[in-house]
């Protein structure tokens, strides 16, 4: 096995010691980028529970108060913190890395709920953004009730997406002070709430939770809005790549506590103000002193901007391991910064702006947006849990651990989606649609790439060497090329796809010096990157495998001539025309065969397998072209289109009329 030289590794190529490491600037940035959905939900959390214009009862926010600090502790704490990140594919965090630790183990139909929970919280991404940024900005409805935050949330929004090219790096210095800040300004803001009543923290007691949802008329369904609290767990598990898994650890033991700090001030206020009627202004407002408010709601915003910087850099990522593991439509990736697992998707980035300002225009109030909140996020913690459990058996644990965390998440998350679907007929519907939208077109996806390569035919190898040389041994064949390089998606390294010798011999005939059979290897580790040379004829045929990390932008085009040149600096290739005509250059005359498919018409199909086949066609076709994905030049491309016929007709009838 060799590893190319070109290619040293920089702190891109360092997943280990990235991720081990605990800097004072790693988690500043860690705050910036991670958290701040999770930072945020105290602007809207309570809002959803409490109503404008309803009777303050103080049994009623001691329950909230003692369910909000129970979810953020099971759910974020104990899950995510201390469970779920150490499912970590070499330091890679989200959905799809933890099907890529467990799908080698079971069976393909585990890729269903990657699917649906990667669906899921991109749909989330879509709608956290929103709200937001519009609870931010409606404080200042303190001073002008009729004020319309729709525009000012537009622009900001734009603003943010815009920012996306600059790398989540720059980002998080720029934004890790700013977030600091907001945590500890609310931690502050809550402790001075709660000095006046500290009766309050006896609402940690898990009693008064209980009796909220068994006590209190219609308290189970107050379960959606306090749900919120956690909402931003699963992006911080998908944010690992960004900023390693201490630096979350150790930064989210003092934003807990800024977080129930924050949510024990609200409390507090509202069991002081209890029999009066709730206005206008959301509990949190309610809590801030008016010589800070106009600075609060500033804080609030630029907080709140991070919050929708946690799902988008989430989504990145997401969709970035998505298209590696074969489970996402191929897109155009760009890596903005030199620090590990950040990229941005230009078409995804795009897509999230234009779905962001609908979701906008079309609910124009935070208040509003809080019904289509939560449901997509509770299906995707469910997925990430049911995962978890067959984490659990390749990590070859204890049988109780599984049966104890499937109890016990499985139960709370499902408690907590049941308590969601009353929010589907007001604005749910939306995100759902989306993430079954998304789901179909990942199962498109998955669905019609497993059935190209089933049907694809594949030749040994060594048996098509005798032909190729046949070719170069006959004088009245021209040489098309000096390196004929055919890329090859076989699983075993001895075949090669047909459709590639039949190229090759199909007019024109392309002859060339040296014939190389390239195939890529997509590993389940994200940061593999080797190769290794098999020598079928010394010197004209030759097998190279790429093994790339599925974090890896594979730029065969650069990595082949970093291979040609290795093997002419040790003396493996060499000249068979002395330099007379032939150069072993890396930038000499080379071409790279590619075959695209279509489906054939000459296919008999059942209307199910024919409507998910051309819907997979169709994406292929919005899709970046094969070439780009590969990372080659146009100018060293052939592309060859070739039918795929998967079930051919078995009897076509036709009667012939007799004239």
């Amino acid at each position: 096995m060799r590893t190319a030289p070109a290619y040293q590794p920089n702190k891109a190529d360092q997943p280990a010691v990235f991720h081990r490491q605990v800097t004072a600037a790693g988690l500043l940035i860690a705050t910036g980028i991670v958290f701040g959905d999770i930072g945020t939900s105290p602007l809207y959390t309570y809002s959803a529970v409490f109503r404008q214009g309803e009777i303050i009862q103080a049994d009623k926010a001691l329950g909230v108060l003692s369910a909000v600090t129970w979810t953020l502790i099971l759910l974020t704490t104990v899950k995510y913190i201390w469970i779920v990140l150490q499912a970590d594919n070499k330091g890679e965090g989200g959905i799809f890395s933890l099907y890529a630790l467990v799908r080698r183990y079971s069976g393909y139909w585990l890729v269903l709920p990657a699917i649906a929970g990667a669906a899921f919280l991109m749909a989330d991404g879509i709608i956290t953004p929103p709200i937001s940024v519009a609870s931010a900005v409606e404080g200042l409805q303190k001073f002008r009730p009729q004020l319309n935050a729709v525009p000012w949330v537009l622009l900001i929004l734009v603003s943010l997406f815009l920012l996306q090219q600059t790398g989540t790096g720059r980002i998080g210095r720029v934004f890790g002070p700013v977030m600091l800040c907001w945590f500890g300004f609310i931690g502050v803001l809550g402790g001075l709430s709660l000095w006046h009543n500290p009766s309050v923290f006896r609402a940690l007691n898990p009693w008064y939770a209980y009796r909220l949802l068994h006590a209190y008329p219609g308290g189970f369904w107050l379960l959606g809005g306090i749900f919120l609290c956690s909402t931003g767990a699963e992006a911080l598990y998908s944010d690992m790549g960004h900023v390693g898994r201490n630096h979350i650890r150790w930064s989210w033991m003092f934003i807990q506590i800024c977080l129930l700090l924050s949510y024990g001030g609200q409390t507090a206020w509202l069991v002081a103000h209890q029999g009066q009627r709730l206005g206008h202004i959301s509990p949190f407002y309610s809590t801030v002193p008016a010589s800070v408010y106009l600075f609060a709601v500033g804080l609030a915003t630029a907080a709140t901007i991070i919050a929708s910087q946690a799902l988008i850099s989430g989504c990145f990522t997401l969709v970035n391991e998505g298209i590696r593991l074969g489970l996402w439509p191929k897109h155009r990736v760009r890596y903005p910064s030199d620090i590990q697992g950040q990229v941005y998707i230009p078409a995804i980035n795009w897509l999230l702006m234009a779905a962001c300002c609908g979701m906008v225009l079309y609910f124009r109030k935070s208040t509003n947006m809080e019904a289509a909140f939560g449901l997509s996020v509770t299906l995707t913690m469910l997925a990430t849990s049911f995962l978890t459990l067959f984490y659990f058996r390749v990590r070859r644990q204890p049988r109780w651990k599984p049966w104890v965390f499937g109890t016990v998440f499985l139960t709370l998350e499902g408690l907590f989606l049941v308590a969601n679907l009353a929010k589907l007929l007001h604005g749910g519907w939306i995100t759902l649609l989306i993430g079954l939208l998304l789901s179909f077109m990942m199962y498109v996806w998955y669905y019609g790439d497993r059935t190209h390569r089933r049907f694809l035919r594949y030749v040994p190898l060594a048996e098509q060497v005798p032909l190729l040389l046949g070719l170069d041994r006959d004088p009245s064949i021209p040489y098309y090329v000096t390196h004929l390089v055919c890329l090859s998606s076989a699983d075993n390294d001895n075949l090669v796809e047909e459709r590639s010798v039949l190229s090759i011999v199909r007019s024109p005939v392309k002859k060339a010096d040296f014939y190389w059979f390239v195939h890529l290897v997509v590993t389940d580790e994200p940061y593999t990157r080797e190769y290794r040379v098999r020598s079928l004829v010394s010197n004209e045929v030759y097998h190279v495998v790429f093994r790339l990390g599925f974090r890896i932008d594979p730029r065969i085009d650069l990595m082949f001539r970093q291979v040609v040149a290795d093997l002419k600096a040790s003396g493996e290739l060499q000249d068979r025309h002395g330099g007379s005509r032939y150069n072993l250059d890396p930038r000499s005359d080379y071409l790279f065969l590619l075959g695209d498919s279509y489906l054939s018409a000459d296919n008999e199909l059942s209307q199910v397998s024919y409507f998910l086949l051309r819907a997979y066609y169709n994406l292929r076709s919005l899709s970046v072209k094969k070439q780009a994905s590969f990372g080659l030049e146009l100018s060293n491309v052939y592309l060859e289109k070739y039918p795929v016929v998967i079930k051919p007709w078995s009897q076509l009838w036709l009667k012939r009329q007799n004239r």
